[in-house]
């Protein structure tokens, strides 16, 4: 968990140096970044029923090779586009790890400590998140640009390693011969491409080329459902999202993923243009919420273990819809501590969210469904982040009243905060809705499965 999520944050530190180096503009070099989160959306799905199908370890062990053969690939590149190639595949390599680490949980931990594994996986995602910017910039300080990808080397080599030693053997399946639905994860992952591209190009701003990529991810989605519905062994079981527990799952998951990305999108501008801090403050306050949730990640696992999973996917979502609604109302006169405060509500809720969610669902599917299921998960979370990255931008750049975000004078952008965060609250109005629906059904139809 920790290797993908590294590099999901790392290359961003060597956008700079790495437009320099090939003499490109920034906007090409933004492909190296959006190659790997693309690859990782839309084939995580993909790469969790491969798993179920072939072996969850055989095919984790495919996966970190991969990842690492592409590390190497991308630090030797001579050239641009063979660099954004390669991060391609190093992104197919990130989603088989991803889905599958969170999938094997199921068949490596005692059920009674589930949550606690979750909870470090957690933690384990939001380091590497964290690390990847600061550990770029001492890399590329020392090292070169081609540092930072190839340090994924030495660390996939042991990655591979200690699965080989301590993931159990996959035990042969009577449903592993099947053919896999090459014609479901074309159409799934044109969807998926389309509708991340529609999100992500334009930095939020809508035009034609926005709404036809948006018809366009609206037709492979219908022809998908159609595919799924006549194939003799679908990607996704389409049955599977009318199931309680994994549909309002995933709907929870994007929702607070959406929120989330609203802190990243917003809070460099808040602290920068309202607060008016340096650079450096900036960075310094802005590493305390992700810094909060890894710290929070085992804990919060224990606790779901100890007091329930339903019980504390609700408790994250009302500490994150609480965190929302301080910032929508906290005064701009309150200083950092005023922005920080809630920070520091949301990240740990955060984290004890996605333990609680990831532990109910995983624990509520079927063995042959794990894999799909883990990928779905990391799914709803990416899509999330893309659809926050543009919906809540917009909301914030549209509520701010001006024309430049970087000229937009403090008062504007503290009123753009408020706005942003009061939007915030209410999807989170929205999630805590479908958590409480979730729950009713179970306690009527499983009353004896609350933990003891």
């Amino acid at each position: 968990m920790l290797m993908p999520s590294l590099d999901t944050s790392i290359a961003n530190a060597g956008l700079p140096t790495l437009a320099q180096a090939f003499g490109a503009s920034f906007q090409a070099v933004q492909w190296i970044v959006l190659a790997y989160l693309l690859a990782i959306t839309t084939l995580i799905v993909a790469a969790g029923r491969l798993g179920d199908l072939l072996g969850r370890r055989r095919l984790l062990l495919a996966g970190i090779g991969l990842f690492t053969a592409a590390s190497l690939l991308c630090g030797a590149a001579p050239t641009l586009w063979l660099l954004v190639a390669a991060r391609a595949a190093q992104g197919l390599g990130a989603a088989i790890m991803m889905a599958l680490t969170l999938a094997l949980v199921g068949e490596t931990v005692p059920k009674a400590r589930t949550g606690s594994a979750m909870g470090l996986l957690g933690s384990m995602s939001a380091i590497g998140t964290t690390l990847g910017p600061s550990l770029g910039g001492v890399l590329i300080a020392g090292f070169g640009w081609r540092a930072i990808f190839l340090v994924n080397v030495p660390l996939g080599i042991l990655n591979g390693l200690l699965a080989l030693r301590f993931l159990p053997a996959d035990r042969p399946a009577p449903g592993a011969a099947r053919a896999f639905d090459r014609a479901g994860t074309l159409l799934l992952a044109l969807t998926l491409a389309a509708y991340a591209l529609a999100m992500t190009l334009g930095r939020g701003r809508f035009c034609p080329l926005n709404l036809g990529l948006l018809l366009a991810a609206a037709g492979a989605a219908v022809l998908f459902g159609f595919a799924e519905s006549r194939a003799a062994s679908p990607l996704l079981r389409l049955a599977l999202l009318r199931v309680p527990m994994l549909g309002a799952g995933l709907a929870m998951s994007a929702l607070v993923s959406t929120v989330m990305m609203a802190t990243l999108v917003v809070g460099p501008f808040y602290l920068a243009r309202a607060l008016g801090l340096q650079p450096a403050l900036v960075g310094l306050v802005l590493s305390a919420g992700p810094l909060a949730a890894a710290l929070a990640g085992v804990p919060a696992g224990r606790i779901v273990d100890r007091f329930g999973a339903p019980r504390m996917t609700r408790a994250g979502l009302m500490g994150i819809a609480a965190g929302c609604l301080a910032l929508a109302f906290v005064p701009a006169a309150w200083g950092i501590a005023g922005y920080l405060a809630p920070i520091l509500c949301i990240t740990p809720s955060y984290a004890l969210f996605q333990v609680a969610n990831n532990t109910a669902v995983m624990a509520d599917v079927s063995l042959d469904q794990r894999g799909v299921s883990a990928g779905m998960l990391s799914l709803a979370r990416n899509l999330g982040l893309v659809t926050g990255a543009s919906f809540m931008g917009a909301v914030f750049a549209r509520a701010t009243g001006t024309a430049g975000l970087m000229t937009a004078p403090p008062g504007a952008v503290a009123a753009g905060m408020r706005v942003t965060f009061a939007v915030a609250a209410a999807l989170m109005a929205g999630a805590i809705a479908i958590g409480s629906a979730r729950a009713a059904p179970e306690g009527q139809a499983r009353p004896s499965s609350a933990p003891s």
